[in-house]
């Protein structure tokens, strides 16, 4: 299973961590499901999902130059741009951190 490639730029650039968008370069949108399967199956709705955080992401940074700039309209859009991307990592870390152990814990099961 290919890992989820995430871009170390935004380190320097805008939010804390930045996940690659499914498709181009990433992970195939619809690998290992079955043909024709739309966004109800599994993969799809993890697809969109990460689709999603990749957006939260790339508005935050986009905010956060034009706040660095003197460009933003409103800087408390900004911040909240960029603190709702922060939750949604974070989010994501915490869910996928879940996954994570309830597999080993499935793995360690004795039947």
């Amino acid at each position: 299973m290919p890992a989820i490639p995430i871009d170390p730029s935004m380190a320097v650039s805008g939010g804390e961590w930045s996940v690659a968008g499914i498709g181009d370069g990433g992970i195939p949108a619809q690998a290992g499901g079955p043909a024709g399967a739309g966004a109800s199956d599994f993969g799809g709705v993890l697809a969109d999902q990460i689709g999603a955080l990749e957006k939260l992401q790339t508005q935050a940074a986009e905010g956060s130059r034009a706040l660095a700039a003197g460009t933003a309209a409103d800087p408390t859009e900004v911040i909240m741009a960029v603190e709702r991307a922060r939750l949604s990592m974070q989010l994501a870390s915490q869910i996928r951190t879940k996954a994570v152990e309830s597999i080993q814990e499935v793995f360690r099961t004795q039947v």
